[in-house]
């Protein structure tokens, strides 16, 4: 195990990158055990507010993420500085993605439907992340042997090969497809050759001449939202907490 550390987490210089995905998760999960009890007014945590102006959490997010990029950039990736660095810039990404909605709509749905994105966009982050954490890289590590070598440069090739596939897949409108087929190769490959949902690029372009491939692919899409839709939600709702039943679009920004 120390040998495996060594050789693929410090010499290729991948520790901030590790530090820095933790920080990002931790950060976000206590975020939202923090907002969820505001939301449920217990325990001692309130509202940031300075005068009649609430202070959203992406304010500081902004502000440790840019000090953690620069930071990031001006230190040495085996040093010290780094890895603070990356620590600094992980719990600033943490706290921007978790109202990623508000900066996208430019109001605040931290709680109403619009708000999953916000979680989606943080799943999406660490899946993506977690797959330059764990990917091989043969820069970086000292004394290869040349099967080793060899090794590698397939895991690279298949790699770009099932990204290549991943591209497809999202062509087509399976977004959960394509980032998690970036990770497990056969997954791309299914949402690539399966057909593609009636809004995407890829029906637009290709069924337009197709009637008989656009009734098939509404009717999958159809089925595929109604079984698989609100298991989603669950586990968004666990992950993030349940949106409002009926959010007053009146409502002013900064309520949580």
């Amino acid at each position: 195990m120390g040998h495996w550390w060594m050789r693929n987490i410090i010499e290729p210089g991948k520790l901030p990158l590790l530090l820095a995905l933790s920080a990002f998760v931790l950060t976000f999960a206590v975020t939202r055990v923090i907002t969820r009890l505001i939301r449920a007014g217990r325990g001692p945590f309130r509202n940031v507010n300075a005068g009649g102006l609430h202070i959203h959490h992406v304010v500081p997010g902004v502000v440790l993420t840019v000090v953690g990029g620069f930071g990031a950039i001006a230190s040495d990736r085996h040093g010290a500085g780094g890895a603070l660095a990356a620590v600094v810039f992980g719990i600033g990404a943490g706290l921007v993605l978790d109202e990623f909605a508000l900066i996208l709509h430019l109001h605040d749905v931290y709680w109403t439907e619009e708000g999953r994105k916000s979680v989606e966009a943080v799943v999406l982050t660490a899946a993506l992340v977690g797959l330059l954490l764990a990917g091989f890289a043969p820069f970086g590590v000292n004394d290869l042997t040349q099967e080793e070598l060899t090794d590698r440069g397939t895991v690279i090739a298949n790699t770009a090969a099932n990204f290549m596939l991943s591209l497809v897949a999202l062509s087509k409108g399976k977004t959960r497809t394509a980032v998690f087929g970036a990770i497990v190769p056969l997954v791309a490959l299914v949402g690539a050759l399966r057909l593609a949902r009636p809004d995407s690029f890829w029906a637009r372009r290709f069924y337009v001449r197709r009637p008989r491939a656009r009734a098939r692919a509404t009717l999958r899409a159809y089925r595929h939202d109604r079984c698989w839709t609100p298991r989603s939600r669950a586990v968004q709702d666990w992950i993030g907490g349940r949106p409002d039943p009926d959010p007053d679009p009146a409502r002013l920004p900064g309520g949580r």
